[in-house]
């Protein structure tokens, strides 16, 4: 077995990093334990080594830095993991379960040879790698035993807590040669898609609406708590079926995860698909008719009662 136990592969967007590197470290550190080994963390492009300040959390053996391009590029991310696991032998790659993780880590899996396992929620290596999946829309947890040496994994966003603490890493400036002829082609730079006007899962301050608000002209009436609260607003799949909001204010399994500060969640009955998207939150406020509503179950704090009702309590009490 290598020293370097486990390699994560931090992510970064238009200059920051997101939330699932920091989520990454934690992770990672609790695979490399159940090894007995270190913790490698490679950040590729960007701003390299602003990145591996921030990623200098405890629990870091070494920070690998590839400076190469600004923002995401298949074949670069792909070359560049290669030459680290060439160097280091890593027991287990570490990945997001993001749209990039999901675009390269397949193919670096297939490159090495490794078995590869996405979207865990948990898992446990012991004497042989027990990985905890959802299926059928989070209805079902199922676990996926992998007998091999060496396996590639990537983590839902959400799931684990960001690492804390200041490290003591040691970065080093891995001399990676990018083969140019393999890459197919040229990352110019980052362009929002339609409907990209807000990024959800870098809100601090949620405010999401459910079937609850009945009708698309409620909208307006939750649009000014947002505003009152200094909040970005989002909803449960519901809405988005509607097209009372884009696609891209969805939270849930088949939308975004979010991890907010604070996540209020009006009107929704708190199905699982929605839950998996929102449960990593700081803390959750409900407010629902329902008692039993699941929601309920997760709420720090909650609210019987009708919205209509509530919410117009609420804008009187945070407005200017």
């Amino acid at each position: 077995m290598s020293d370097a136990a486990v390699l994560a592969v931090a992510e970064h967007r238009r200059g920051e990093l997101r939330d699932v590197s920091h989520e990454l470290i934690t992770a990672g550190r609790e695979l490399a334990d159940d090894f007995g080994g270190e913790l490698h963390v490679a950040v590729i492009s960007g701003d390299v080594d602003g990145f591996a300040e921030e990623l200098n959390r405890e629990g870091v053996d070494a920070i690998h830095t590839v400076d190469h391009g600004e923002e995401f590029d298949h074949g670069v991310y792909q070359q560049a993991v290669e030459a680290l696991d060439a160097d280091l032998a890593p027991t287990a790659l570490l990945f997001p379960n993001s749209v990039n993780g999901l675009d390269y880590a397949p193919a670096v899996a297939e490159g090495l040879d490794v078995p590869y396992v996405s979207d865990a929620i948990a898992f446990d290596a012991g004497d042989e790698l027990t990985v905890t999946r959802e299926m059928y829309g989070s209805k079902v947890e199922t676990t996926v035993d992998v007998d091999a040496d060496r396996y590639a994994l990537s983590i839902r966003g959400g799931e684990w807590p960001a690492a804390e603490g200041t490290g003591d890493a040691e970065i080093v400036a891995a001399d990676v040669d990018v083969d140019e002829t393999r890459l197919g082609a040229e990352v110019k730079g980052f362009e929002e898609v339609g409907g990209g006007d807000v990024d959800i899962s870098e809100a601090e301050f949620l405010v999401s609406i459910g079937r609850g608000i009945e009708e698309e002209e409620n909208l307006e009436l939750i649009e000014e708590l947002a505003d009152a609260l200094d909040a970005t607003l989002s909803s449960s799949r519901p809405i988005v079926d509607n097209g009372w909001l884009p696609k891209n204010r969805q939270v849930g399994q088949s939308g975004k995860v979010v991890t907010p500060d604070v996540y209020l969640a009006i009107g929704i009955s708190g199905a699982v698909q929605h839950v998996a998207g929102m449960k990593g939150s700081d803390t959750i406020i409900a407010i629902n008719t329902d008692p039993n509503a699941p929601i309920f179950d997760i709420a720090d704090y909650g609210i019987v009662g009708d919205l209509f009702e509530v919410v117009p309590e609420l804008i009187d009490e945070f407005s200017d």
